[in-house]
């Protein structure tokens, strides 16, 4: 599943395109991906135009000069796709591009026109159209933490949100109430860098540690939005294009590998943490 980088590369992508573009030719190719379309969805878009587009935990949200916004979860191999960049003029509707592409639209800026697409194979992604006063209140983002790259994301906030906490640091970092956007890759790898076991009770962890935590998953995430995130089967870029940060990988999918702070350690292990992979150096990681 796409986790925060990825969706911040999809953002970078999209964000030239779209920003102050008019929305023409949409089409809506099914009734439903994850759940079903808003209703009149192709309709309420086209002729709108797109004010911003943003990132929310692993959301995108594009504010319209109708009202709404227009929101977007990627779900596990949603993608979108800018065909040609900058084009000309479109003598016809903008054609349906494969069997996966289940939204399509112009995205026009004054003579320029890009045609935008959403492809989606496993239709676990999903979207929506939500009145802009609506949207910090609503179910899908009434209770998200703070963005871990932004300012109210500390360990002074880790600390109280971990307090008398008896389940693991892994799954608690995996909690969206705690922080936003944080998925099992950068978890990993930003437990690694911070040298805390994963089986770590998360109300154990000291302040010093949840300290070195905190500039950990800073860095790791700003390291994978500039490689343009991680391509593990689905993810691709607005521009159809992968990341490269999986070749940086100290522990994710390591398993049986040498830690790379020492070969003199023993290999990366792997664990199962609520039903997700969790892989780390025992010797790095002490408890």
């Amino acid at each position: 599943m796409p986790e925060l980088p990825e969706v911040e590369t999809v953002r970078r992508g999209l964000e030239p395109v779209l920003t102050g573009a008019r929305l023409e030719a949409v089409r809506q190719n099914r009734p439903d991906l994850r759940f079903p379309f808003p209703e009149r969805f192709a309709a309420r878009l086209d002729g709108a135009t797109v004010l911003s587009v943003r990132r929310r935990a692993k959301y995108l949200l594009m504010p319209l000069s109708t009202g709404e916004t227009w929101i977007t979860h990627l779900g596990m191999t949603g993608r979108f796709t800018l065909d040609g960049g900058q084009l000309g003029e479109f003598e016809t509707p903008a054609p349906i591009a494969g069997p996966h592409e289940h939204v399509s639209l112009t995205a026009r800026r004054d003579r320029a026109a890009t045609r935008v697409g959403y492809a989606d194979a496993r239709r676990f992604g999903f979207m929506g159209l939500i009145p802009d006063e609506a949207v910090e209140t609503h179910p899908w983002f009434a209770g998200l933490g703070p963005e871990p790259l932004g300012n109210g994301f500390s360990a002074a906030h880790l600390a109280e949100a971990f307090r008398g906490k008896a389940q693991n640091i892994k799954v608690s970092l995996l909690d969206q109430r705690i922080v936003a956007g944080l998925g099992n890759i950068y978890v990993c790898e930003a437990l690694w860098r911070a040298r805390i076991s994963p089986t770590l009770a998360a109300g154990k962890v000291s302040r010093p540690r949840l300290e070195a935590l905190t500039v950990a998953i800073r860095d790791v995430l700003g390291e994978a939005i500039i490689a343009g995130g991680s391509t593990l089967r689905d993810f691709a870029n607005a521009e159809g294009g992968q990341g490269y940060f999986q070749h940086s990988f100290d522990v994710y999918g390591r398993e049986a590998q040498p830690c790379r702070a020492d070969p003199a350690h023993p290999v990366i292990r792997r664990l199962v943490q609520g039903g997700r992979s969790t892989f780390y150096c025992p010797a790095c990681q002490r408890r």
